[in-house]
């Protein structure tokens, strides 16, 4: 029981139930708000807030974690609700949930398989383009909806096409009120804000002017929703479309995974804890297996919502199940109400949700950052904003990575000496340097250090360019901690070439798990077991009995 459920107890019963109705009225607005941009309705918003709420806090393993509807899952799902509605207008929707359970059943599978340590091991630059890209996407697809127009189709580039023809038909009524709600949402005061959530104050406040004072008929409303028990929403595919709804649940779990595993670590930094990722991982797939099951939008783990939760005092999953309680009783109680909200109000707390995920700190000091790392980051956000998001995290790690090797080989290639006599760049003592040099420059000692990766490979065959002119090699391996697959196939390379010119070959090697290694890819059939040593004056005698057997000393 223990290890299934999340930290749950009444040890802190007062600021869990603090936090978990602080952690509702946060979420409320945005559930509508992520509902009615994603164009799966708010009551998707709503449920999605819910049920993900209620599984990632019963099971998952961050205990003061937030789950709902966050900015960046809600453009991905925006996306596929469009693409499927396209193709299949009856059962696109259905669909666009199967995609959601997809997603879910992803994050349950990372989560058994042990990987949430590894979420998150993505370069900076990539997941700040990423999220900075997320963040314009939702700013560009929102602005039309916060002046009143209907959102053109086509998507961001359909959006930005469109602008000309959305600025000649704005609706000053409805632009007013976005333009309210964000000056609200970024200039409550800070007193007022540890009370009520500004996007609270800004939902409420406009929502009742637009109704008692304006009374516009043609100002864009939620209207009537259809807030009762959500019904079971069957799992829906097409063969033509199968592979496309995979692939993108696999993009949706992982951008919930590393959504959900960042806001853990921040979690951890505020209460000094510690997350169980791979039972995080689980408790998020779950949620959102359930929530496309029952109609509503994918989620994560929700920053503001968690900080929130923190701040007012939980320590325990007991906060994020009081806040689905809280959220219930108001969503089932408070539907009339909801049916008059603006949708300009919505967009206008979309636009600002848009704004916070922009990657500022990096923004501000891209200049600053060496112009590899710059060039990287605005790609990944062109490509996010532009192209697609799988193409841009995909050419994004695979640059970022190859930069990486190129800079770790180059540093690592100081670590291969290739010498045949005694110049103070090896490890040897007085001993072992007579022994070198009782060689008489036939022995050609060539030394490896530190983690020899795949990007060394090439520095390794320079070094051997020297071998012709000696009749023995002595291979060092001794101080070798990692030894990368491409490495050892280079050094059976080196060690068929020196067998073809007649040389003599004798392995230092010390450490077993690089011994195995060897073992496995067949060295024992290029050399004796005696001519593998386990010291060096052992690798240095051995040499020069070679060299003198054969005349050379």
């Amino acid at each position: 029981m223990l290890k299934v459920f999340n930290t749950i107890n009444a040890s802190n019963l007062k600021g869990d139930i603090l936090g978990g109705v602080t952690a509702a009225i946060v979420s409320l607005p945005l559930a509508l708000a992520f509902g009615v941009a994603s164009g799966a309705g708010p009551e998707a918003g709503l449920y999605g807030a819910i049920i993900i709420g209620f599984f990632a806090s019963l099971f998952g393993g961050t205990p003061t974690l937030i789950s709902e509807p966050t900015g960046p899952m809600t453009v991905i799902m925006a996306a596929v609700v469009t693409a499927m509605i396209a193709q299949y207008p009856e059962t696109g929707l259905a669909m666009a949930f199967t995609v959601v359970m997809i997603a879910g059943l992803t994050q349950v599978l990372f989560g058994l398989l042990k990987l949430g340590k590894y979420i998150t091991l993505m370069p900076y630059s990539v997941i700040s383009g990423f999220m900075t890209g997320i963040g314009c996407i939702l700013i560009i697809m929102q602005f039309a909806p916060a002046v009143g127009v209907e959102s053109p189709s086509g998507g961001v580039t359909g959006a930005v096409l469109a602008l000309p023809d959305t600025l000649s038909n704005v609706s000053y009524t409805e632009a007013g009120m976005a333009l309210a709600t964000l000056i609200l949402i970024f200039f409550t005061p800070k007193r007022i804000k540890q009370w009520i959530p500004p996007q609270l104050i800004a939902l409420v406040a406009i929502s009742l002017v637009s109704v008692w004072l304006l009374n516009d008929p043609d100002i864009k409303r939620i209207g009537e929703i259809d807030i009762s028990l959500p019904s079971i929403v069957f799992p829906t595919f097409t063969p033509d479309l199968i592979q496309t709804m995979i692939l993108d649940g696999i993009v949706l779990g992982m951008l919930g995974c590393i959504d959900s595993m960042l806001t853990s670590v921040i979690a951890d930094n505020l209460t000094r804890s510690e997350h169980k990722s791979n039972k995080e991982l689980i408790g998020q797939g779950l949620g959102n297996m359930f929530s496309g099951l029952f109609g509503g939008l994918p989620g994560a783990g929700a920053t503001m919502g968690t900080v929130v939760n923190i701040q007012t005092g939980a320590r325990t999953a007991l906060s994020g199940l009081t806040r689905v309680a809280i959220l219930i009783v108001a969503v089932f109680g408070a539907s009339t109400l909801i049916s008059v909200i603006p949708i300009a109000v919505l967009a206008g707390i979309a636009i600002k949700v848009g704004i916070d995920i922009l990657d500022w700190s990096f923004l501000k000091r891209a200049h600053k950052v060496s112009k590899q790392t710059s060039l990287i980051m605005y790609a990944v956000l062109l490509l996010t904003v532009f192209v697609d998001l799988v193409v841009a995290v995909g050419i994004g790690v695979f640059i970022a990575n190859i930069i990486t090797i190129e800079k770790l080989s180059t540093s690592q290639a100081k670590n291969i000496k290739a010498i045949s006599d005694v110049d103070g760049r090896l490890p040897l003592d007085s001993n072992q340097q007579d022994l070198l040099n009782k060689s008489q420059g036939q022995l050609l000692y060539f030394y490896l250090s530190g983690t020899m990766i795949f990007g060394v490979s090439k520095a390794l065959s320079r070094e051997l360019k020297s071998l012709g002119d000696h009749h023995a090699l002595v291979v060092d391996l001794s101080d070798v901690s990692f030894l990368d697959d491409t490495v050892a196939l280079t050094i059976e390379n080196l060690i068929k070439d020196a067998q073809g010119l007649d040389k003599s070959v004798i392995m230092l090697v010390n450490k077993p798990k690089n011994k195995e290694k060897l073992m496995r890819m067949g060295f024992e059939k290029l050399l004796n077991d005696a001519d593998f040593v386990h010291d060096r004056t052992q690798a240095l005698t051995l040499a020069n009995e070679k060299l003198a057997q054969n005349g050379y000393i």
